[in-house]
């Protein structure tokens, strides 16, 4: 009967249970998932674009909102930059008096009327329409004392569209109907870009659709995630911040904001309404009280619109945005634009200003992930805050673009960035009118930042103590670090916002450094320091670390960085050489530091150690001492692993200093079939769109160094190849003659080309639509008239033949992208030949033709004794990351098997595609653009009469070593900790007791907004939008509980066995407890 019973227990139990799980499965998606059928929810997913407002979205096919920038130079239109702040008559004075004294009387010209809310004020720039002006009337304008410079109009074109994503098989459509229309939103300033990520499925690690993380599907506002609830309910909300969104506007009467202070219109168009809904999204993230909650309801929004509907917007209207948010005393400024024109003067120069101003600007690191060197500026500058992107599993978004910076190519080295790391990943936002909905991309990460950073500055009771570097230095002080993730990726980690506060209430200004340490052993964070140890005789490693000074906006560094080795830790196996900021501003500045091994530690292996003392000082804004200084002193630790040097057959080295990129000069893709992405922007360094081929060679056991000087700076004895690669710039006759010589004595040399063809130059220029003349491609991918003077001694060539088309090699398959051919090679060479399609007939007059036997490949042993070898190869494209097909690394290694150790491939020497090598007389070479301007941005070149011609070889670069201070005393073992700034200990500042507070909610009344009523506008913890849709289901399944019980009660009584009557057993039994304990007290035991 027991038995009986037990089972049946277990079998009500089961069945409850299932029917308790099958009730939840109904009703989850109802609650986790935006419905499909109310008004409430249509907003939340209908695109609000309103041109596209006729798409349905109501299928299973899965949308991504796709944004491409793109620019071009305005006809006739300059912004000339003043010395000051002028007013509007004094401007026009000036510009006056420069034009008459050119001395052009048919110039034509006039002052554009710029109609804002900054024009009743002084100004820094004027909008200045010439009709045909010419270089020399140029230059006398900047040629005025008060005139700091002249630069082209720039007009930017933004363009949406909803794209497909790609389908993923294994969700049902109904399962996936209500979280699908995931969006994407890419932001480039200067030109048109193609984000990588868009129609991949990258969101796949969100666990939307695993049934162990079920709970996942449920939206969480990333506010709540990030804690912000924490700071909430101890009051802090934001109040007495302001905080400027610079996007596409915001509607009057929103629901979701109570606090929009001013809503400004730079455009020309006569309207402040958002009408793309990109503005009101971001705004949501900052600062919605309610629905999909922002981090700060209780700032002061100020909005600023400088795109229109048509999605369009000029250099000048940011300009003069950016005055009125000095003149407003705006706090933190929130830009999710950007773009890689890192040398656009005349808005570099106003971000500095404006963070001069004590504005904590925060922008979009860009979404041309995963390609490395895809920084966009202004989150690439050192006193803003960039901003990378992670999804809800904290893995690196793909769209997240990667460091480093270019800035400092080729002579230097690139600073870390993004600064920091957030959620951008399907994080929701405010919709256009009401509801909510959800996009992705870095300009999403960014609002996320700027709402931490607002509602941070809120919780200061000083705000004096609040500025660009010292929110800086918290947010990266505390920020979480992601394992198995390099700096180049994820900054200094991800966003921690009760960290930040905690570090943000204990601070005392003072300086910091980014990276804080230089640990050449840590892998996998200190890629691509860490892959390679250094040795004696290398080219020295250069770190380039960012001096953050949370004491001023200006700053010095006392004396000079002292250097001081670690005796027992072997510190003075190595030499170090800083150079640095002569003047640290806006409230930061550079230490470069460059590391080489001394060389008593030629063949010594092991671990050295040391540290880098760095004191800054700052004028002291409050001292009533006149002349009174803040000072700090910061130590970076230094860790390095030595080798041996190796032989010289595993030494390459890669010519960097003939790489030239955008910005400043059009230099176009390498792929021309890349017609969305026309810029070679990516730096063509081994550690950013060459990286894959840097890991490739380290994993087969090759050094890679880099050559940042002319070929004259090297010793060629200590290399076996010397790696080019994609070469823009010009040789002095000086490289050419050592370079002849160094293969003579045994050097060997690869060289991988690109296209160059002058019609198709012309093409591409009329394809961009770029009117100026310096828009006009100075070269194509590749220098080859440049190439082929270096050449020219061996008998050897390139064509400015055009070619592309898949091939097999030696049993590998083969693309080559947009190649030239191989139009001179000596006779005893080695040439491999492929059929081919001739793409320069294609894009001149859309033809297609088949080219037989194109020489793409060439081997070449020189006869001197002891001579090095050469090897050519017409495309580089299968070595690159930015648009790389199919990779030839295999060929690369075969190539350099051949040019260090002289083994010729017999894949390669017996191939069928082998033939005879070309003597080039039947084709003329090619020969430079005529009316080029490559001397604007080269190195070797300079402005002449008639024809460019080379300036005088720069002197090879020359290291001042410090003078080491040796400390007898033993370094840490672990370098990485956080900060501490000024001996904060984190884990003593903590928070205080707060009372969890709920909110009590409401259903609306008629006539009110979509969201729930909520006291104050806030909504703490995780009661958002979804209380009023879980009640139901609670209540549910608290009737649930109550009628199980009930039933359970019930089944316990019916299987009860019948007992006989208590007062027939009651005797017994007590008679039996009278027996035990008489046995007990005789001390007998009972027997059984």
């Amino acid at each position: 009967m027991v038995c009986t019973t037990s089972r049946l227990k277990m079998l009500l139990f089961s069945a409850w249970v299932s029917m308790l799980l099958g009730l939840l499965a109904g009703f989850l998606p109802v609650v986790g998932m935006e419905g499909e059928g109310g008004a409430k929810s249509s907003s939340d997913h209908t695109p609000n674009v309103e041109a596209l407002s006729s798409l349905s979205v109501t299928n299973c096919s899965q949308l991504t909102l796709k944004l491409e920038f793109s620019t071009k130079v305005v006809e006739h239109e300059y912004i000339v930059g003043f010395t000051g702040y002028f007013s509007a008559k004094a401007r026009s004075l000036y510009i006056s008096s420069a034009l008459r004294s050119a001395g052009d009387g048919t110039l034509e010209w006039h002052i554009v009327p710029r109609e804002n809310p900054a024009s009743d004020f002084p100004s820094d720039f004027e909008l200045v329409h010439i009709r045909q002006a010419s270089p020399s009337s140029l230059l006398t304008l900047e040629d005025h004392p008060y005139i700091k410079r002249v630069t082209p109009q720039r007009k930017v074109f933004r363009s949406l569209k909803y794209i497909p994503l790609a389908p993923e098989p294994a969700a049902p459509c109904i399962a996936t109907r209500g979280t699908q229309k995931w969006q994407s939103w890419q932001s480039s300033r200067p030109f048109r870009r193609t984000s990588l990520s868009l129609g991949s499925g990258f969101w796949h690690a969100t666990g939307r659709h695993s049934s162990r993380r079920l709970l996942r599907a449920i939206p969480r506002h990333v506010a709540q995630i990030l804690q912000a609830d924490v700071l909430w309910q101890m009051g802090h909300t934001g109040s007495g911040v302001k905080v400027a969104v610079f996007d596409t506007g915001l509607s009057e009467k929103h629901p979701h904001f109570k606090n929009v202070k001013e809503r400004t219109n730079w455009t020309n168009e006569k309207t402040l309404d958002d009408g793309l809904g990109h503005g009101t999204f971001v705004a949501g993230v900052i600062a919605s009280m309610r629905e999909c909650q922002g981090f700060a309801p209780d700032s002061e929004l100020h909005i600023f619109r400088v795109f229109t509907n048509n999605q369009v917007s000029y250099t000048s209207w940011f300009l003069d945005a950016f005055n009125y948010a000095i003149l407003k005393k705006i706090d933190v400024l929130n830009l999710s634009i950007g773009g890689p024109d890192f040398m656009d003067h005349p808005f570099v120069d106003k971000v500095w200003e404006l963070t001069a101003n004590r504005v904590i600007m925060v922008s979009a690191i860009g979404n041309d992930g995963p390609l490395y060197g895809t920084l966009n500026n202004p989150a690439d500058q050192m006193d803003v805050i960039g901003v990378g992107g992670i999804d809800f599993e904290d893995n690196i978004a793909r769209f997240s673009s990667r460091g480093m910076t270019t800035w400092e190519l080729p002579g230097g080295y690139g600073r870390v960035k993004p600064d920091i790391v957030t959620y951008g990943s399907g994080v929701r936002g405010s919709g256009m009118k009401e509801g909510c909905r959800s996009l992705s991309g870095t300009s999403v990460a960014s609002p996320v930042v700027a709402g931490a950073v607002t509602l941070l500055a809120s919780t200061v009771l000083n705000r004096e103590l609040v500025n660009p570097a010292s929110m800086k230095q918290a947010l990266i002080a505390s920020a979480r670090r992601l394992p198995g993730v390099n700096m180049f990726e994820q900054g200094h980690g991800k966003l921690d916002l009760i960290r930040a506060y905690q570090i943000l209430n204990s601070y005392r200004p003072q300086a910091s450094l980014s990276p804080s340490y230089i640990d050449l052993t840590e892998c996998p964070y200190m890629w691509p320091y860490c892959s390679q140890p250094i040795y004696y005789g290398g080219m020295p490693t250069i770190v380039n670390v960012t001096i953050l000074n949370g004491m001023g906006v200006t700053g010095r560094i006392v004396d000079k960085p002292i250097w001081q080795p670690y005796l027992p830790q072997n510190g003075d196996h190595i030499d170090v050489a800083i150079s640095y900021s002569p003047v640290l501003w806006p409230w930061a500045g550079y230490l470069a530091v460059s590391i080489s091994v001394a060389k008593k530690a030629a063949s010594w292996e092991g671990i050295a150690q040391g540290h880098v003392m760095v004191t800054v000082a700052s004028p002291a804004e409050n001292d009533s001492e006149v002349g009174g200084e803040l000072t700090s002193t910061v130590k970076l630790p230094i860790k390095v692993k030595i080798v041996p040097t190796p032989p010289r057959s595993k030494r390459v080295l890669w010519d960097q200093y003939h790489n030239l990129r955008y910005p400043p000069g059009y230099f176009p893709r390498d792929n021309l079939r890349m017609k969305n992405d026309p810029l070679d922007w990516n730096g063509d360094h081994i550690h950013t769109n060459f990286r894959d081929m840097y890991q490739h060679l380290r994993s087969m056991g090759y050094f890679v160094e880099v050559l940042g000087a002319p070929i004259t700076c090297f010793d060629a004895s200590q290399y076996g190849t010397l790696l080019m690669v994609d070469s823009e710039e010009e040789y002095f006759p000086e490289e050419i003659t050592k370079l002849r010589r160094d293969i003579d004595n045994g050097l060997s040399l690869i060289i991988f080309s690109d296209w160059y063809n002058t019609s198709v130059m012309r093409k591409v220029k009329f394809y961009d639509e770029n009117t100026r003349q310096w828009w006009m491609p100075d070269t194509g991918g590749a220098n080859i008239p440049a190439l082929n003077d270096l050449i020219s001694v061996w008998g050897m060539a390139f064509s400015d033949g055009l070619y592309e088309g898949d091939f097999t090699l030696a049993d590998h398959d083969m693309y080559y992208a947009s190649g030239c051919s191989i139009a001179r090679f000596p006779e005893d060479g080695i040439v491999i030949a492929k059929n081919l399609k001739d793409q320069g007939l294609e894009v001149l007059k859309q033809e297609t033709a088949v080219v037989e036997e194109v020489s793409i490949l060439g081997l070449y042993q020189t006869p001197s004794d002891g001579g090095g070898r050469i090897a050519l190869y017409g495309d580089s494209n299968c070595i690159d990351d930015s648009h790389r097909q199919k990779d030839c690394f295999w060929l690369l290694d075969a190539l350099l098997q051949y040019t260090s150790y002289s083994m010729t491939p017999p894949s390669l020497s017996h191939s069928h595609s082998r033939v005879a090598p070309p003597t080039g007389a039947e084709h003329p070479l090619p020969q430079r653009l005529e009316g080029n301007h490559l001397y604007r941005y080269s190195k070797v070149l300079e402005a002449h009469l008639g024809d460019p011609k080379p300036r005088p070889l720069p002197a090879c670069p020359h290291l001042s070593w410090a003078k080491p201070q040796p400390v007898n005393e033993t370094a840490p073992s672990n370098l990485w900790k956080h900060q501490k700034l000024l001996s904060v200990d984190l884990d003593k500042v903590t928070l205080p007791n707060v009372r969890a507070y709920r909110p009590q909610v409401r259903p609306l009344s008629p006539g009110e907004s979509g969201a729930w009523d909520i006291p104050g506008g806030i909504m703490p913890g995780r009661y958002n939008q979804e209380v009023g849709q879980t009640i139901p289901v609670f209540a549910f399944l608290g009737a649930m509980v109550v009628l199980s019980f009930f039933v359970v009660q019930l089944t316990k009584s019916k299987s009860k066995p019948k007992r006989r009557k208590p007062r027939i057993k009651r005797p017994t039994y007590l008679q039996q407890q009278q027996q035990q304990q008489q046995q007990q007290t005789s001390g007998k035991n009972p027997t059984v």
